[in-house]
This record gives C-alpha cells, structure tokens and sequence, in this order.
C-alpha cells in the first residue's frame, strides 16, 4: 500500500463528513494510506476510518499533502499551521483531477442555479450518448463518480474553489454571481474570487461560459483572470425550438446546453440539436430546486426548498403562477429582502409565515401574512401547506421558497422539502403533479 498522493508525501484527510468519507474510500480503494482528523467525529465516521485502516492524525505533524473539507474555512488556525510547516491545502476535486488527470470535467458554479444546471448538463451530454456523471457539491462526491465517468459534471461551490490549486477545466459555466456567504468570506469580494477560481486553471481551447448580464467589472476580471474563450450566455435565444418543462429556468438551460455543447466538440462528437431539444423537453429538476410536487385542481404546490439566496427566491417569485401563497420561514440568514418585496407586489396573495423567524422575515417583507406553527417540523409544514392552499381557493401556487435556513426544525433543505412533499400530497389526495410541470 502506498503512502503518498499523486504529489508525493505523507498525507491528511481533514474534515470527514460527506466529502471526507468519500475521499477516505477513494484513497483506501486505490492502495494509498492516510491519516485523518476531525474535531468531533461522528461514530459512523470513526468506524468507517476504522474498517480503511486509517490512523487518527496529529494536525501538529508536518504531511506534504492535507485534503480539506470544504467546510473547514480555508483559513482555519490548524490548516494555517499545516500550511507554515510545508503541506500543500487542496479538496477533494483538485484530488480527482490529479488522480485521474484524463478525465474531462465541467465545472459549475454560481450564486444561485449551479446546482440544477450541473444536472442538466449532465442529463443532455447522456442524450448526446455520452456516459456524463454529476457529483461535487450535490450527492455524491466527486470521487464517487470518477471511475464511472466517460465525463464528469462538477458542482463546484466557493468553499471548494479555495482549493483547487492547479485545477484546469476545458469547460466552466459561472451561472451568475451575486451575494452569499459572506459570514465566511467577509466580503463580496472575496466571495467573487472564490468563485472566480473556476477559470485559473483554464488554458487556451478552454471554454468559460458567462452570463451576458454580468457586471462589466466581474466580466473584465473573468477575463484577465484566464486563457479560455469567453462564452457570453444570453437567454432563450440560444435554446433550440423546445419548450422548457416550467420547472427549469430558461437561464439554466441555455447554460447547460452551451456547456454540454462546448464538451461535445471537446470530445470529437457531433452535436445533434434535435437530441439537444428533446433532452430538454423532458428535463427534469433536481430534487427540491422549483420542482412541482403534487396539483390539487389549478393549485400547485411547488417546492424550491433550496432557494434561501435573494437572488433564488426572486426567480422562484417570478416564475410561479399566480395568485401565489409564499411560505416564508426557518432561521434568518440576512438576506437581502428589498429585491423581494418588490418581486411580491401584484403577485404574492399571502406569506405564510414558519419556524423560528418566520414572523420576523414576514413582517421585515411588509406583506400580508398568517402564521402556520406545529410541534416539530413535519406539523409545521403541513399547518402551513394547508394554509397555503386555503388562501388561493382555486388556483394559484402554493411555493415553498423560505429565504431561512431549515436548520431550525430540519436537518437539511432536502428534509424540509421532503416533509413539504408529504404534506402537499396528503392536501391532494396523493395526485402528483402533472407530467408538464416537470415533477
């Protein structure tokens, strides 16, 4: 067994969690050793360290290589400190591009939209007849889908772009860039340069695909910053004759159709618009992104659990059918909430107030609300599902788009929408929503 990385030397797995495991089975699987540290392990990840014969680490020791979690912030004082004693900080993609330098890997990152463009992408290059597979920041990690992978669909978030030293993608898609955790980059700034980190590595016959409406500044940057051929996405012009499922925003597709194209050519296949088109047609969203999840007679329940980013929940506001009962709660996270006030006006019939602040967000947002409350998450959400419902009557959409984190009665966004899920289709009888919804 070896005991060294692609680079060399002695090497520490910091941070276990998701991206950790699946960096610990990819290294165990390949005959390489490593040592790992985690300031409060959970049982499942100790045993799992345990049956790869991994050996707890001492973050005093000096390691050529140290695979941070994305979750560590870059300057954490232990990864500081490996650092001044000589090892290098990457992640988990900057070690599958190492371990597997001829696999070709599209990025995709972005404010907002990264996540359900990464699935497209992937979803059109199979259509394409290419064995396309997606991983990164959404299940599984990386690492999981390498070996699988004709080519590989990376959603890359900015904790992971602060980390990839060396990393050259010959396509990257910047979905947009806008304002978001800046509890742990402390400026917009900062924030966009990690972001911007997708396109470092890139090189001349590269591609780097933008929005068309990004500020001039950040677009000069973007081009200053690499040697790829710029890519300007517009919107719809550039989709072939399909209509779009309603759960798959015209921006994302025009993204991830450039993309998918861009990797078409990169490969020496022929692109096929009509099989582009038809992909498309059918396209379904990621689970819990804008995605209709049951129909009570012209009332849709839709589910964009996700959607905690300003710049997220104003394209859900804007593209659900109206009337709209708007759920709003879970814990505030600062958003900046005057995009959406002005997003609601002639649109939002009531907000539906949940959690731990959604009274707060409801009254900051100046709109007529009602509150919906229960003794865990599950009767919370379906107190608020069934006033959602008996605010529209007839028609309208019920939306599920809670500017809070779902940290305060859930484990996760997906565990929120879930529970939104049960109790939408206990409202409808169990109906699904229509095939045209994209659910």
């Amino acid at each position: 067994m070896g005991s060294a990385t692609a680079g060399g030397g002695h090497l520490l797995i910091y941070g276990l969690g998701r991206s950790g495991r699946g960096v610990a089975r990819f290294l165990a699987a390949e005959g390489w050793r490593a040592e790992w540290h985690d300031a409060r392990p959970s049982a499942e990840d100790q045993a799992l360290m345990a049956d790869l014969q991994f050996s707890r680490g001492d973050v005093g020791s000096s390691y050529a290589t140290v695979v941070a979690a994305p979750g560590v912030p870059i300057d954490h004082p232990d990864l500081q400190s490996l650092r001044g004693r000589g090892a290098e900080i990457i992640g988990e993609v900057a070690l599958a591009a190492r371990l597997r330098p001829g696999l070709p890997i599209v990025g995709v990152t972005g404010t907002a939209g990264k996540g359900g463009t990464t699935v497209l992408v992937a979803s059109l290059l199979r259509a394409c007849g290419v064995n396309a597979r997606e991983g990164g920041n959404i299940d599984p990690p990386l690492l999981d889908v390498v070996d699988a992978a004709e080519v590989a669909v990376a959603e890359l978030s900015s904790f992971q772009l602060e980390r990839v030293p060396g990393l050259r993608l010959p396509v990257a898609v910047i979905t947009n860039l806008g304002v978001d955790h800046l509890d742990r980059h402390g400026t917009v700034n900062a924030y966009h340069a990690a972001k911007l980190n997708i396109t470092a590595g890139q090189e001349d016959g590269d591609v780097l695909i933008v929005p068309e409406g990004m500020e001039v500044r950040t677009r000069a940057r973007v081009q200053a910053f690499r040697a790829a051929r710029l890519v300007l996405r517009g919107g719809e012009e550039v989709l072939p004759t399909a209509e779009l499922p309603g759960s798959i925003h015209p921006a994302n597709a025009a993204a991830a159709l450039l993309a998918a194209e861009a990797m078409l050519v990169r490969l020496g296949r022929p692109v096929q618009p009509d099989l582009l088109a038809a992909a498309l047609r059918t396209a379904k969203p990621q689970r819990g992104r804008f995605e209709t999840v049951a129909q009570r007679g012209n009332v849709r329940f839709i589910d964009d659990s996700i959607a905690t980013r300003t710049i997220a929940v104003q394209a859900a506001l804007e593209r659900a059918e109206v009337p709209i009962a708007w759920l709003v709660g879970g814990r505030d996270k600062g958003a900046d909430l005057a995009p959406l006030r002005e997003a609601a006006q002639g649109r939002v019939k009531t907000v539906i107030a949940f959690g731990e602040d959604g009274e707060k967000l409801a009254r900051e947002l100046g709109l007529p609300f009602v509150t919906a409350s229960g003794t865990d998450g599950d009767e919370t959400m379906r107190a608020a599902a069934r006033a959602g419902l008996e605010a529209l009557g007839d028609r309208g959409t019920v939306l599920l788009a809670p500017v809070g984190t779902s940290f305060d009665q859930f484990r996760d966004y997906a565990q929120r929408g879930d529970s939104f899920r049960r109790a939408a289709l206990a409202l409808t009888d169990g109906a699904p929503a229509a095939a045209e919804a994209g659910a």
